[in-house]
């Protein structure tokens, strides 16, 4: 056995849900993780001799760090085997939910992606490594021909459809709405692969007459996607058209896997009907 994979390491916040996992230490810390076999693991003396080498040769982490360090990489007809440790810098125990996963090449090419059930692996303790093995069965393998060499086991931070705000909204939103908003994100229903589209989260008459439509553009993809010109409809209760207008972005871009929000105003004299029924509204965009 050796070591032919390199290493993935993130800010456990971006894995971790847990808040008050984090605790203060010194950020310059180095922390030498320790390894631990899951109990359920029957390693042999042999090759417990070289996993324990091929941990102690592993670099430091930083505190509240998580990483993966591949060690060897197989293939099988019916899907790709992945060894690798699991590393723990944080000062207490963690578990996982659900764990996405991407497999590179030494180009960064995607060779496989999955999400694995991160219960399986159980706690890992403070501070340690722990040697696992995943598998990527065949469906979820993008690339065949690759070299297994320099290969990266990731945590796929894709995955995970999150709240992308512009700076100008980061700024001045309070805290408390930027919470209600990442809840809304996480509640949504799925994107399907590459879709793009408009959620409406709130619509109102200004006191001069504009119309003021706040959305949620979905991006769906792997992509960021910049937006130019778009075209927008807003319809109401009775689905009679209540807005419609032109809209030009100065470098707006939604970033792969996120939801962004923005504000589009229509002017009061693009606005087609004055005595409107918010009760129930739809945003589209004009093709």
């Amino acid at each position: 056995m050796k070591k032919d994979g390199l290493d993935n390491t993130v800010d456990s916040s971006a894995i971790v849900s847990d808040t008050d996992i984090k605790q203060q230490q010194d950020p310059n810390k180095e922390v030498h993780t320790q390894i631990y076999y899951h109990p359920s693991w029957n390693v042999k003396n042999e090759q417990r001799y070289v996993l324990n080498f091929l941990n102690n040769d592993l670099k430091p982490l930083r505190p509240n760090q998580l990483s993966l360090s591949g060690i060897e990489l197989f293939q099988t007809p019916k899907a790709i085997g992945v060894s690798a440790f699991v590393r723990n810098s944080l000062p207490k125990a963690i578990t996982f939910g659900e764990l996405p996963l991407i497999l590179l090449d030494e180009n960064k090419e995607v060779i496989a992606k999955q999400v694995f059930d991160g219960s399986e692996l159980g706690e890992i303790p403070a501070e340690s490594s722990m040697p696992w093995l995943f598998s990527f069965p065949k469906e979820t393998i993008k690339k065949k021909q690759f070299s297994n060499k320099n290969w990266t086991l990731a945590f796929d931070l894709t995955a995970k459809h999150r709240l992308d705000l512009a700076e100008s909204w980061e700024k001045s939103l309070p805290k408390e709405q930027k919470e209600k908003l990442e809840k809304i994100v996480e509640q949504l229903p799925k994107l399907k692969e590459n879709e793009l589209n408009m959620t409406g989260l709130q619509a109102k008459v200004a006191e001069n007459g504009d119309f003021h439509v706040t959305v949620l553009i979905r991006n769906g993809s792997e992509k960021n996607i910049t937006l130019e010109k778009v075209p927008l409809r807003v319809t109401d209760a009775v689905d009679d058209v209540v807005a419609e207008g032109g809209f030009s972005l100065d470098d707006f871009t939604v970033k792969a896997n996120t939801s962004k929000p923005w504000t589009f105003i229509f002017p009061a004299n693009l606005v087609k009907k004055n005595d409107m029924d918010l009760s129930r509204w739809r945003v589209s965009v004009i093709q």
